[in-house]
Parts: structure tokens; sequence; C-alpha cells
């Protein structure tokens, strides 16, 4: 077998991203290295700067530049609602829909005892003490709607039900769904229909 390549390295690391497996990385690749100049010189940079610059939030759990992303940082977003999430795929498709104007709480994933992911391997007892410091009125449960989701929502929920207002995305969301891959219009509709929990 032969040596091998750069080519053949950034190949097999394409093929880890997801959504693409070897034979997407490869026509990626090639497409990359035909158009050098134009894509991927200023990719590699850009790619530089991010593994330079990217940071998690220290309060929600957000990406961005800085300690604080853009979001916490505006004090017109502390409006007392804090929208939890499973991932912050979800956070930037909540964003996306343009209509929820409060923050955010990334729990970096859900409960799943098959995993051994408990409540301290997530950003739950973050959302507790957010809850004491920020004035929090209500809690929205945005949590994608699998076993482990709603497994997620349902502890959350007993963990805060006395402490906070909860509520839950509504109608539009189909069981099983997850929030990236529903359309503006669907995100929208199931947050100004959400329900108390």
């Amino acid at each position: 077998m032969a040596d091998r390549t750069e080519i053949d390295v950034l190949i097999e690391l394409m093929a880890k991203l997801p959504g693409l497996g070897p034979r997407s990385a490869r026509r990626a690749v090639l497409h990359l290295v035909r158009k050098r100049a134009l894509l991927l010189t200023p990719l590699a940079d850009a790619i530089g700067r991010v593994a330079v610059s990217a940071r998690e939030c220290i309060n929600c759990g957000n990406v961005g530049t800085s300690d604080l992303c853009p979001i916490c940082a505006d004090p017109q977003r502390a409006n007392g609602q804090i929208c939890v999430v499973e991932d912050v795929a979800d956070l930037w498709a909540m964003e996306r829909s343009k209509v929820f104007k409060g923050r955010y709480h990334v729990l970096g994933g859900t409960l799943s005892a098959l995993d051994a992911i408990g409540p301290n391997e997530l950003r739950i007892p973050q959302l507790v003490h957010r809850i004491e410091d920020e004035a929090v009125s209500e809690i929205i449960l945005a949590l994608n709607a699998t076993v482990d989701g709603q497994t997620t929502a349902h502890y959350i929920a007993d963990q805060l039900e006395t402490r906070v207002e909860l509520t839950s995305l509504a109608q539009g969301v189909p069981i099983g769904g997850e929030l990236d891959y529903l359309d503006d219009g669907t995100i929208t509709a199931a947050l100004n229909a959400r329900r108390k929990v």
C-alpha cells in the first residue's frame, strides 16, 4: 500500500464530519483542490482562526469567540426567559426562526442511563444556578421529541417546578423530531403555542 499523502489525510478527516462519508469527502476535497485560491486557502485560514478563537460561552454553553456569547452579552435578551436546548445546533435553529427574544441554556446532551449520562454530566446544575442569579421567570423546554429528550425534560421539570414557570414547545414538533431539522415556520409555531409543563 502506498504512503498516505496529505490529500489522503484531508479526505479521512473530512469523512469524519457529520453528513460526509468517504465518497462525499473525496468529492469535497477534489473540489477544494481545484478551487484552491477561491476556497481551499480561505477555508484553511478560517479553520485556523476558529481553532484558536472558538470557545464555549461560560453562561449558556453556546459557541462563540469570547467568554460570553453575543446573546448572553445583550442586555435586551435578559427578559426573564431561558430556552433550554440539547445542543448548540438546536440553539442556532431557534435563532434562525428569529422569534425567541430571551436567552438560552445548552445542556450538552440528554440524560441516558445506557450511556451513563446523568444530570451532572449535563449542564443542569448550571441551569439551576442561573434561575437564582438571573431573575428567571420562565423556562422553555425546547428539547428534541425523542425518548431521551423527553426524559430529560421531565427531570428538569421535576427539579424546577416550584421555582419557575415551565413551558415546552407545542404543536408542529413531531414525535422523534429534532429541532435542527425543522423549518423556521414550524419552530415559530411551536414556540408561540408552547404550553405549561
